[in-house]
């Protein structure tokens, strides 16, 4: 956390200026990981998508077995009057959570009644527009439903990313292109991933080893709209090594061009300016 980075936590059907403690040490989440969140944005007055997010964050404790205790309507009215805390033109990153307190007959298993919820809201700039990333390969892989809860946001599948995030950090990248269990592109380390060849745009198609992203499917569905042509597909190193463009999509930055993939040189290229463009656009004519 950034010195002076203003923070308010909603906790117990109260707001509260700060980042308050809210679990104990023998909660279930402290020792077994049963823990899910979810990130959403303001920024430039706007919340995009704010709705979806609280709604997956319903289905990710859903998958870790937990009853999610806020209706979406209620989580967004919570969120709304925590925003009001921030001054004017703050960018803000918004996560609603939950966690199990207790452990079901097994200890293992959540008591799926002993559902927790907070809502954490931190300012955090957005990235510059002109701001950029590198890939390399990585040795970790994203896991599949049978041995990882793949289907939530959840707190547990992070140690994996932050492997991932060490191993590219520690080669002179930025972040990591992963592959999944079988061996195609999945996601980076922390977003998902579009390339472009020939004008039209391909990214790795949904397998149930990865979240495909809110923005991500906003982002599809804005370039249809555009009139750009736009595959879901199995893709490998290889595609990514022949294409003339690369970028980057995820709630925290919306879109972010790829500069480098290992050897691999790219321009912040045309494509991902107007996916940028048209998010914005999007989201001020939901405003």
């Amino acid at each position: 956390m950034a010195v002076g980075r203003t923070i308010r936590t909603y906790f117990n059907g109260s707001w509260q200026d700060g980042n308050p403690a809210v679990m104990r040490a023998a909660d279930h989440a402290m020792w077994l990981g049963s823990s899910v969140f979810d990130g959403a944005r303001l920024f430039d007055g706007m919340t995009p998508d704010l709705d979806l997010h609280c709604a997956r964050t319903n289905a990710s404790a859903e998958a870790l077995m937990m009853t999610p205790t806020h209706t979406v309507e209620q989580m967004v009215e919570i969120v709304r009057e925590g925003l009001q805390g921030f001054v004017p033109g703050a960018a803000v990153y918004i996560r609603p959570m939950y966690w199990a307190a207790d452990g079901d007959e097994t200890l293992i298993a959540p008591d799926a009644d002993s559902t927790r919820f907070a809502v954490c809201l931190e300012e955090v700039p957005m990235a510059a527009p002109e701001a950029s990333a590198t890939l390399t390969r990585t040795r970790f892989r994203r896991p599949v439903l049978e041995s990882a809860v793949v289907n939530a946001k959840a707190g547990c599948l992070y140690p994996n990313n932050a492997r991932m995030l060490r191993e590219a950090r520690s080669k002179g990248f930025s972040n990591a292109l992963v592959l999944d269990a079988m061996g195609n592109v999945a996601e980076t380390a922390t977003t998902n991933v579009f390339m472009v060849r020939d004008g039209e745009v391909f990214t790795p198609i949904p397998n149930g080893t990865f979240l495909a992203g809110i923005t991500r499917a906003r982002h599809i569905s804005n370039m249809r709209a555009d009139g750009i042509t736009v595959h879901e597909c199995v893709l490998g190193y290889q595609d990514f090594e022949e294409a003339d463009e690369v970028f980057l999509s995820g709630n925290m930055s919306k879109v972010t061009p790829v500069t480098a993939f290992d050897s691999c040189r790219y321009q912040a290229g045309p494509v991902a300016k107007r996916v940028r463009d048209l998010y914005w656009d999007w989201a001020a004519g939901r405003t």
